[in-house]
């Protein structure tokens, strides 16, 4: 099992910035891929941002210029910087990871419990 703690969130105004952070541990797993992921009102969750093994980051059109992820996988974190906040990147943000269990070799995904980003206009 792969536990996953976020940090970070709050309220802003318009044009603001935020800095959200996750943290992952657990033993035995080796993590493959750390991003986020986000989830307004009545709307389902979609990809903000990821890194997957050693490839460029990968962006929702929605962020691109935007947003900056980054990862540090000698603590198992990874951030998001989050500029020119838009009142409709008001959401609930959830930390994603891709681990892989050592021995079996098989993969999974876990979720962390999610951060409330809200900007006001």
């Amino acid at each position: 099992q792969v536990q996953l703690v976020e940090s970070g969130g709050g309220l802003v105004q318009a044009g603001g910035s935020l800095r959200l952070s996750c943290e992952a541990s657990g033993r035995f797993f080796l993590i493959n891929g750390m991003g986020w992921y986000r989830q307004a009102p009545g709307k389902q969750r979609v990809l903000v941002a990821r890194i997957v093994g050693g490839s460029t980051p990968n962006y929702a059109e929605f962020v691109k210029g935007r947003f900056t992820i980054s990862r540090d996988d000698a603590k198992k974190m990874v951030f998001l910087q989050m500029s020119s906040l838009k009142p409709e990147d008001t959401a609930v943000y959830y930390c994603w990871t891709l681990a892989t269990r050592t021995g079996t070799g098989d993969s999974y995904q876990y979720w962390g419990q999610g951060t409330q980003v809200t900007v006001s206009s």
